[in-house]
């Protein structure tokens, strides 16, 4: 039967339960700002009670656990949200600094440039003889070419630097599995039994797994699912077995975890790539199966898979951005030196070339069309001489004396050119052919002028036919080669004025000829500008002119940027909306915890007056 005493042990229970109220309570507030730290509720339940005459009598109260306010559910969208939100600020960020190295918009930067060449050139044309007027030219090249290698420079140093970061990213993935599966056994080992629930272990969980899905979008795959609405109407959490996964990837498995491997070592141009080692210790490429999180970012822009043969990304969107401005440089290099060819020189030498002779032209990957181009040779008036087609098919090849249809061939046919009967002012009496390896190891066409007839001050160009007044409709035999250049290199990244001229540019010539006047070279350069010509970029190939390739790279930064702003700020709505669920659910709410301070303080007093009351009876007891 119930007792004065059991009236105590009441009392006592009731103060021993607001004591760990108010240690919850003030717990909860101590941890208001911390990251991942979810409130905790204490679970009471009344205690068995005694049975008596007159029914059953209660016996005080119990604290059965302190558990966390959490829902699975809210937790698993604000985790997913959460590797979007960072896969939009990444992306965000890198194009909107990428954006500033096109500064097209405010009339500076390399289209401006350009149209600064194209005036030169227009200055120089009015001005064919004169020495500032080709200084002034050379000097706005330069900066045309300079400013070309800048930007490209500037973009692929931002891809570097995205590969460094994804580097740092891995290990950083690899340190919170490590962390991740040392966590899951603590918390086996917490709750065994199933006695407690390690609530505080189980936040810093949380807060791993979110970090893991910011960095690679990574998913949590847990057991059953079991509902606290006791503690609160929208807790719940999930218990058992707990995997964490990218795509099918598994990188943590209970208490154990699977690094993933970052290496360059086989890439020539020291792109890092992903892998994921299975048990028997192969690699499998995880590149495409990253796509969310700031590392699923990084791939998307840098480029995820790396092109064995070339060593560069195969797609993403700096790269393609470096692949057009490639684009836009070989093409502005190779139409020029097409045109350039044309004014007359005593020697011209071809870029390094891996073609065998014996191949054909065509279908080589020198950007070489069929047709034909004129030889031309000039007396040191500048009359013309002499002039043969050489023609370009399907079969042409570079040499090969016994081939016919060869450049060698073509060049060293005898032939009346002028049908004068002279067997000796023809081409082939003036022009020599030579492709082999020099001594520094380098395959290169040359075409020179004979000895005897360069010391008589007689020289030669190579213009090419054209079909129609398109400049761009000829053989580019020359700009393909590089024979007669006047810029260098055949990339964004190497295109310069060459060597030559840049050195002395008294040697421009603005002619075909070296006629006093002759403005002929100058005047297709300017035409030139509005000229459609083929921009391959990859498998696409734009046909424009030059400012419309470049227009066509500016354009293409600034639509994809403007596109991940867009994209971004709906991805930040749907975020705070979300985080805003998680925090109502399980963040602190300092106000409701100050009125449950009260509430306890309160009763803990009321507790301590059943006891001063019992104190009191069993006083009166023991004085009676």
């Amino acid at each position: 039967m119930a007792s004065i005493f059991n009236t105590l042990n009441i009392g006592y229970s009731g103060l021993s339960a607001a004591q760990v109220g108010i240690n919850v309570t003030g717990n909860n507030i101590s941890n208001a700002e911390v990251e991942g730290y979810s409130r905790q509720r204490v679970v009471q339940s009344a205690q068995t009670p005694l049975y008596t005459g007159a029914g059953n009598v209660g016996n005080g109260t119990d604290v059965q656990n302190v558990s966390r306010v959490f829902d699975n559910y809210v937790f698993d969208r604000y985790t997913s949200i959460s590797a979007d939100k960072e896969y939009g600020d990444f992306t965000q960020q890198t194009l909107e600094e990428l954006s500033t190295y096109f500064p097209e918009i405010d009339g500076v930067g390399v289209k401006a440039d350009l149209a600064d060449y194209y005036d030169s050139w227009q200055t120089f044309s009015d001005n064919p003889d004169n020495d500032s007027a080709k200084i002034a030219l050379a000097k706005q090249t330069e900066t045309l070419t300079q400013h070309i290698q800048q930007t490209q420079s500037q973009v692929k140093s931002l891809q570097s630097t995205l590969d460094d970061q994804l580097s740092t990213d891995i290990d950083e993935v690899n340190s919170l599995t490590s962390q991740l599966a040392d966590l899951n056994g603590s918390i086996d080992a917490a709750e065994a039994g199933d006695v407690y629930i390690a609530s505080d272990l189980r936040d810093q969980r949380n807060v791993l797994e979110r970090s893991l899905s910011r960095l690679i979008g990574s998913e949590v795959k847990q057991g059953q699912l079991e509902s606290n609405i006791q503690i609160d109407s929208n807790s719940n959490s999930r218990t058992g077995s707990y995997t964490l996964s990218v795509n099918g990837f598994n990188l943590v498995d209970g208490n154990t975890f699977h690094p993933l491997k970052v290496t360059n070592a086989s890439n020539q141009n020291g792109f890092n790539s992903v892998s994921y080692e299975r048990q028997d210790g192969s690699l499998l490429p995880m590149e495409e199966s990253i796509n969310s999180g700031e590392v699923g970012a990084i791939f998307d822009l840098r480029g995820g898979t790396i092109d064995a043969a070339t060593g560069a990304p195969m797609n993403g969107t700096i790269q393609e951005v470096t692949e057009q401005l490639d684009a836009f440089a070989k093409g502005l290099i190779e139409s020029t030196n097409n045109l350039y060819a044309a004014s007359s020189t005593t020697s011209m030498q071809s870029n390094p070339q891996t073609i065998d002779k014996e191949d054909s032209l065509a279908t080589s990957n020198l950007n070489i069309n069929e047709g034909s181009f004129d030889l031309v040779v000039y007396d040191i008036d500048g009359n013309e001489v002499s002039r043969r087609a050489i023609n370009i098919d399907e079969s042409t090849s570079l040499g090969g004396e016994n081939n016919s249809n060869s450049i060698e061939a073509q060049i060293k046919a005898t032939k009346d050119d002028n049908n004068d009967g002279n067997a000796t002012n023809d081409i082939d009496d003036f022009i020599t052919y030579n492709y082999q390896q020099s001594a520094d190891g380098i395959t290169r066409l040359e075409l020179g002028m004979d000895p005897s007839a360069e010391s008589d001050g007689y020289t030669f160009s190579l213009e090419d036919t054209l079909t129609t007044s398109d400049f761009a409709s000829g053989t580019n035999f020359a700009g393909a080669l590089g024979l007669g250049r006047y810029l260098d290199g055949d990339s964004a990244s190497n295109i310069n004025l060459t060597s030559s001229i840049a050195n002395d540019s008294t040697n421009l010539h603005a002619g075909y000829s070296s006629s006093a006047g002759d403005n002929q070279v100058a005047q297709n350069m300017i035409q030139q500008q509005y000229e459609k010509y083929d921009f391959e970029v990859g498998n696409q190939i734009y046909n424009t002119t030059a400012y419309g390739m470049f227009d066509t790279t500016a354009t293409f930064v600034g639509v994809s940027t403007n596109a991940a702003i867009t994209k971004n700020e709906t991805t930040t709505t749907q975020y705070n909306a979300v985080e805003l669920e998680y925090y109502s659910v399980s963040k602190v709410n300092t106000d409701e915890e100050l009125t449950n301070l009260i509430k306890y303080q309160n009763s803990y007093g009321a507790a301590a007056k059943v006891i001063t009351a019992v104190d009191e009876m069993m006083q009166t007891l023991l004085g009676m």
